[in-house]
């Protein structure tokens, strides 16, 4: 059996007694409990809560928003706003989620916040159908387009072995801070999406990493552009048929949350919550080899909370 089809039944177990006792890694990841707070911590991971209540929490313990935001300046948030789903589906970032960090960085001080996606569905049915539009606007944020090439500037990856240049948006290029609030899926190409993978959507020609090495391009890209946040949405999690999904049925409540400002640390984290070795996933282990971010839990400071 290999591990995809060891994958699949796992699942399909846990599914079946309405439990997640399969996913063995997840419970090692929260087994203390206990909130302690050294001078600074790696990573937060939380579980046990709603969206914006576990983010409330899981914020506080990094010294709040304002310890990324500060006065008087802009910010991007970016979601996950891919697809024409809504958000029991799991396909998009969780609105409740989007809606708290907006308000957080506007208490912080915050003079703009925006939020945008390059979306792989229709973008107007997409901001709708996905919550996210109408919470945005709730927050009082600024909800932008990413359709148009217009919008996206040219930029060089000095760095990338496979992606040597790239059309960055240019709210990205000119913001003071970058929040990447991803969800995490399944993923047909790139095996899972999390922050690495999200940050897709803030290119024009994504269709150029898809053709020349998925994996190598996502790394490549890393090293470019590190988000000042990293907010993994683990609510509800697809565990199947991603990116998109078909039904519900490809979904499972997991009711957690990952905060790093280390997107291989966080990646690694996410992926180890539904059972797969972060190594296994070849974006993270060549983004590691890269140096961008640690891929080693053990070495970590992580702030474990269960509500």
């Amino acid at each position: 059996m290999n591990r995809r089809e060891f994958f699949k039944k796992s699942l399909q177990a846990g599914l079946l007694t309405g439990t997640v006792a399969t996913f063995g890694n997840y419970h090692k990841l929260f087994a203390n409990s206990k909130i302690y707070t050294p001078p600074n911590f790696d990573l937060v991971a939380i579980k046990g809560g709603m969206p914006d209540v576990m983010f409330d929490k899981a914020i506080a313990s990094l010294g709040g928003m304002k310890s990324f935001v500060k006065k008087g300046q802009t910010v991007v948030v970016k979601p996950n706003i891919g697809w024409d789903v809504s958000p029991e589906r799991a396909g998009n970032t969780n609105p409740l989620l989007v809606n708290r960090i907006i308000k957080h960085c506007f208490e912080a001080g915050a003079k703009d916040v925006y939020v945008f996606d390059h979306t792989c569905d229709d973008w107007k049915k997409s901001y709708s159908t996905s919550g996210i539009e109408r919470t945005v606007k709730d927050a009082g944020g600024k909800i932008v387009s990413g359709a148009s090439e217009g919008y996206y500037q040219d930029v060089t990856i000095s760095t990338g072995e496979k992606l040597k240049t790239a059309k960055v948006h240019e709210l990205i290029l000119s913001c003071d801070v970058f929040i990447n609030v991803p969800v995490l899926k399944s993923h047909g190409s790139a095996e899972l999406t999390m922050s690495m993978k999200n940050l897709m959507g803030i290119v024009w020609d994504r269709r150029f990493w898809h053709r020349n090495d998925l994996h190598q391009c996502i790394a490549d890209f890393a090293a470019y552009r590190k988000p000042d946040l990293n907010i993994i949405d683990a609510y509800n999690v697809m565990i199947k048929n991603g990116p998109r999904g078909v039904s519900t049925n490809d979904v499972i409540q997991m009711k957690s949350q990952l905060i790093s400002t280390d997107m291989v640390a966080i990646d690694a984290a996410a992926a180890k919550l539904i059972s797969y070795n972060p190594t296994a996933i070849n974006y993270i282990k060549l983004a590691s080899e890269k140096n961008i971010g640690e891929i080693d839990l053990n070495k970590l400071s992580i702030n474990r909370i269960i509500m």
